[in-house]
């Protein structure tokens, strides 16, 4: 995509905009960062497209990761590889099964990653003014993107407990509203909540690996942060790759608090619900010992991986094209 207006190339003369056939677009001024003019409306437009698309793209690979963590699975869901997952599931349980519990995650997904990008543009850079008076900062990035998680989280958590649920072999709820009103009649409102703290635990030291390899790829690869759709996605497929892999044993623990494996749980005499990280955490090491920790990391790194690709690829294409509009409408009809 590219600039063709010559009062659009009038109105960004501070940032040098080009707009030639083959250059993307251009920006001195630092186009991550959009200008100051650009409203909070656009970052959650954008955020909120290119988090249900990152959810939604990958989700069946999504749903094998939540059943290769089973730390007690059925003999009937043990699964040596992600392809060989998909492929049973859909020959035993039909070519829909993957993707149950899909509806909730867009439901959930959209709001949540509204917040999120919205707080990360915002707060890196009123940090990064602060840190170093206005360029680029890892540490504003690493800040910014954890505090825009624990927003993102609060929003995803119950989600992300129905979802799991529907995802897991034979799953004992009809859908979506049977799973929600099940888990508050027997479990109480706080189920929805009680893997908050193990995924806070997991998702800030996830974002802000994820945010400073991506912002550390982007100085390697796209150094003048133009728009270049190619930079973003192998900048965002890196830092999911990475993000993803130093966070599974937290994940497991994740999976384990939503989930409530009941074979599982029985099998070390727990009864009840259990509660909390750190207990999560002596239950997977009892059940598995560290290799228990690292269940599902294959179908992570695969989930991630494209899934943040398309998420930053989304959101930098929804910031470029939402930009453009705004200053061609500023600049106003051209001659006639």
């Amino acid at each position: 995509m590219e600039l063709s207006s010559d009062r659009v190339v009038a109105t960004l003369e501070m940032s040098q905009v080009k707009s030639k056939d083959d250059e993307p677009f251009n920006s001195d001024g630092d186009y991550e960062s959009l200008p100051p003019h650009v409203s909070v409306t656009t970052h959650m437009t954008a955020g909120a497209v290119a988090g249900i698309l990152e959810h939604t793209v990958m989700y069946p690979v999504d749903s094998v990761k939540t059943r290769m963590q089973s730390l007690q699975p059925d003999p009937n869901a043990q699964y040596k590889s992600v392809y060989e997952a998909l492929k049973r599931i859909i020959r035993t349980e039909g070519i829909f099964r993957p993707f149950r519990g899909l509806n909730i995650t867009m439901l959930g997904a959209g709001p949540a990653h509204a917040l999120y990008f919205a707080c990360y543009e915002r707060v890196k850079r009123s940090l990064s003014e602060v840190i170093q008076s206005g360029g680029n900062s890892h540490l504003a990035n690493g800040m910014a993107g954890s505090l825009a998680t624990v927003l993102h989280d609060a929003v995803m958590n119950p989600a992300e407990v129905v979802k799991q649920r529907m995802q897991m072999y034979n799953s004992p709820y009809r859908g979506l509203l049977d799973c929600v009103r099940t888990v508050t009649r027997t479990e109480g409102v706080g189920a929805f909540y009680r893997s908050y703290s193990t995924q806070l635990t997991m998702n800030i030291p996830f974002q802000a690996v994820h945010f400073i390899t991506y912002e550390l790829m982007q100085e390697q690869l796209n150094p003048h942060r133009h728009y270049h759709p190619g930079t973003h996605i192998v900048s965002g497929a890196a830092a999911g790759a990475v993000s993803a892999a130093v966070t599974t044993p937290l994940d497991v623990c994740k999976t384990l608090l939503n989930t409530q494996e009941n074979v599982a749980l029985n099998s070390v005499n727990i009864s009840g619900h259990l509660t909390g990280m750190a207990n999560a955490f002596r239950t997977v090491y009892r059940l598995g010992g560290l290799p228990a920790f690292f269940k599902g990391v294959q179908a992570r790194i695969i989930y991630q991986m494209p899934s943040t690709a398309i998420a930053w690829s989304v959101y930098e294409f929804f910031k470029y094209f939402l930009t453009k509009q705004h200053l061609e409408q500023e600049a106003g009809p051209g001659p006639l």
